[in-house]
């Protein structure tokens, strides 16, 4: 990068390891500033000050990308800050180029293999008032100081002394780091919400915990004037245990803890270079009168930059606390990158959870900068024949920690670029990531000898699924031959969508979609009913808690939705025969849906689309497990990642796998937007240039009003009953072509305005 041309990384090998590092500089300038640009970056987290006074709001920067192949830098207009003389100074923690990061292996959250050194590079470019420019990079000139930051880790937390004297620890040294330096391509992480405390708790055993009210991702904010020497530390917790205990055991070996050492003088704590995700703090170690001295404590929720656009409200108070679960947990995951949770020792891009939460994240929140920077990363670490890998970025050695190549995860790279030219209509999404869909297709379509079906590998499968006899497995029942033959379909649908949107020549590609629906259906459905049982072909290594030693049944839910969502069928009448198998097997579970991370996005869709609301309606009222209600009922603030994280009986359903925020179930957001509100884009209205405003009521809702504020303004749509009938109100943006459907059978073709309806019951 020509900005950085001259400059050199720079390290120092006297700090302690886990540390935070100063370097600083003390520079002189002859003259009235009138313009500076001063670009930074790290390899670690920095935060950067000037004569004391930090530049910027932003957190965790220069950001998480896949580092062996980008790392960002940041861009800072200084002029105002230099005048005469002024201190460069950037502090840098570990975070997660150098820190702990993924999963755990023999117990222990392994560091990455980018780089075990914190390192910093800037270039100070400028002109005075006269005309004269000046330029400062960093080099050899540039001095290393210790910080009051002690330790810092993303999982482990942070250790601060204002007690500890500054130590001096000379030049820094020169050093080498391999990798391209790019302009920041997503919006920052910021503070957002500040939650005080809705309860200070004594639980059974005594201990002191704090209940901020809401799970959430970011740090905790302390005041406090206490003695010199005096040591505050607190622990971190989503839940209480049964007995309202304090409960961190799910976190694994994420210690997340903060601890402080008081100087006298009035602090504010909180962490510069982790975050955690929690609703509880306990407080571990105190001074006696801590409450006394302590002038304020707060809760700063953190995540990436991103314009609040969808809105949902309705009767039903159990629905708006879910409504509010999907919301926050899109902001506790939307931390630079879409992480599965933000509490454990894990905290990665699963590709998976990505995409299946994709269309609602789109819906409630502007997150076109977000997916811009995350699929470039997933690009860049697409290998050559085109395998993408269920993690991004990846930080060690897939040896190590192999994440496997699978259905449903890496179709990331073709359902979120469609999704997101769908919400924007902006073809760039397309033009940018076509050549990686078309890569990942033709992985597919080599792995082994059916050019036409995957029928190989180790998957993922319907992660999560309740099916029966699987309820405390991580896989499904549903066959994952299925389920990867059926995203097979469906990522050739949708690469053959983005080519004719770019113009190209698709005719190979479509005769390739005709080909695997028909050996779909011969090999899955060969005389036009789902087969029984199927050869179980995955190869899972023994004790793996996966339940693959069962039986792998065909009849299952999600295997019956996914060929209904991506039209696997043979005709109509297979359709409708497929439709009404689905609503049997709900029947006869009880009503409840047994789908999981696969299943579960589409199951809604599915039963709507071919004429079972009310079915769609009953399974979304649930309230026991499995059901979005069900962890409503036990006092979710976010969404969980297992049905039963915690069961009836109040014990957990694992320590090892149990977040309790996690977006994945969220995606029925999408449903609630298009299907009970009403508003869906048509095909080929990219954009919401051509939509449907069809809500589909229900008298257990009362009423609805929803809006997103899309990319050609804000479209409304509200119903509620009233006396003997339902009153529907839209507000369409002008540019819009709108069809309204109600549910009497009226339809009219609108543009820009309101428009109010009154149907009879």
């Amino acid at each position: 990068m020509e900005i950085f041309k001259s400059a050199n990384w720079i390290t120092c090998a006297l700090a302690n390891e886990g540390s935070a590092i100063a370097f600083y500089r003390n520079l002189s300038f002859s003259g009235k500033v009138k313009m500076a640009d001063l670009y930074v970056s790290a390899v670690g987290v920095y935060d950067l000050f000037i004569n004391g006074k930090k530049i910027d709001e932003n957190y965790m920067k220069p950001g998480f990308t896949s580092y062996k192949n980008r790392l960002q830098y940041q861009h800072f207009s200084v002029a105002e800050h230099l005048n005469g003389n002024a201190e460069i100074r950037i502090e840098a923690g570990a975070g997660w180029a150098v820190g702990h990061h993924m999963h755990q292996i023999n117990g222990v959250s392994p560091k990455n293999l980018f780089s075990k050194e914190i390192a910093v590079i800037a270039t100070l470019t400028g002109e005075y008032e006269d005309g004269r420019t000046f330029v400062f990079q960093t080099d050899g000139d540039w001095n290393a100081r210790s910080t009051e930051v002690l330790f810092s880790d993303i999982y482990e937390g942070e250790t601060v002394d204002f007690t500890k004297p500054v130590v001096e620890y000379g030049k820094a040294q020169i050093t080498q780091i391999q990798t391209n330096l790019v302009a920041q391509i997503g919006e920052g992480v910021v503070e957002n919400e500040r939650l005080t405390p809705i309860a200070v708790i004594t639980t059974p055993k005594g201990e002191t915990v704090l209940d901020f009210g809401q799970n959430l991702t970011g740090v905790v904010e302390m005041v406090v004037k206490g003695k010199e020497g005096d040591k505050i530390s607190f622990s971190c917790a989503e839940v209480l245990d049964k007995d309202g205990n304090f409960y961190n055991d799910n976190y694994r070996s994420a210690k997340n803890q903060m601890t402080y050492v008081v100087d006298g003088n009035l602090r504010t704590l909180k962490p510069k270079f982790s975050f955690q995700g929690f609703r509880y703090i306990r407080l571990d170690e105190k001074p006696e009168d801590f409450f006394e001295k302590l002038q304020s404590v707060c809760a700063i929720v953190l995540h990436t930059k991103m314009k609040r656009t969808g809105y949902f409200v309705c009767g039903n108070e159990k629905i708006n606390q879910l409504y509010h679960n999907i919301i926050w947990g899109q902001k506790s995951n939307y931390l630079d990158i879409p992480t599965d949770c933000p509490q454990r020792d894990e905290r990665l891009g699963w590709t998976g959870d990505a995409q299946v939460f994709c269309r609602t994240a789109s819906y409630n929140f502007d997150v076109r900068n977000f997916f811009k920077k995350w699929l470039g990363d997933v690009r860049l670490e697409q290998t050559e024949d085109g395998e993408v890998l269920g993690v991004v970025p990846q930080l060690i050695d897939r040896k190590l920690f192999s994440t496997r190549i699978s259905a449903g995860w890496g179709d990331c790279i073709t359902i979120i670029p469609y999704e997101l030219y769908r919400v924007y209509g902006d073809k760039s999404f397309l033009s940018e990531n076509f050549d990686a869909m078309q890569k990942w297709v033709e992985y597919i379509r080599r792995t082994g000898d059916n050019e036409y079906l995957w029928l190989t590998g180790y998957h993922y499968g319907d992660w999560l699924a309740m099916d029966e006899g699987m309820e405390d497995s991580y896989v499904g029942a549903t066959s994952n031959d299925l389920v990867a033959s059926a995203f097979y379909a469906y990522s050739v649908e949708l690469l053959v969508k983005a080519g004719k949107a770019l113009g190209k020549d698709m005719r190979e590609y479509e005769q390739l979609r005709q080909n695997i629906k028909k050996e779909f259906c011969a090999y899955f459905m060969p005389e036009g009913e789902l087969l029984e049982e199927y050869p179980y072909t995955e190869k899972i290594p023994k004790g793996k808690k996966s339940g693959c030693d069962a039986v792998r049944k065909g009849l299952t839910q999600t295997a019956v939705t996914l060929i209904l969502q991506f039209a696997l069928y043979k005709d109509e009448t297979q359709k409708t025969a497929l439709a009404k198998k689905l609503d049997e097997l709900i029947e006869a579970n009880g009503g409840k849906m047994t789908t999981g991370f696969l299943g579960t996005p589409y199951l809604l869709h599915a039963l709507t689309e071919t004429g079972y609301v009310k079915r769609a309606y009953d399974v979304f009222f649930r309230e026991d497990n499995p059901s979005w209600l069900y962890s409503v009922n036990h006092g979710a603030t976010t969404m969980w990642e297992h049905w039963n994280g915690i069961k009836e009986d109040g014990s957990f359903w694992s320590t090892d796998m149990n977040s309790f925020n996690h977006y994945a179930y969220g995606a029925v957001g999408d449903w609630m937007y298009e299907t009970v509100a009403g508003i869906k884009i048509k095909e080929g209205g990219e954009g919401f240039e051509k939509i449907y405003l069809a809500p589909h009521p229900d008298k257990r809702l009362g009423f609805v009003d929803c809006s997103i504020d899309s990319v050609k303004g804000k479209i409304e749509s509200k119903w509620r009953y009233i006396d003997d009938g339902i009153k529907f109100e839209f507000n369409v943006p002008y540019g819009v072509d709108a069809e309204i459907r109600l549910p009497d059978g009226q339809s009219e073709r609108v543009t820009g305005g309101n428009y109010t309806y009154f149907v009879k019951n």
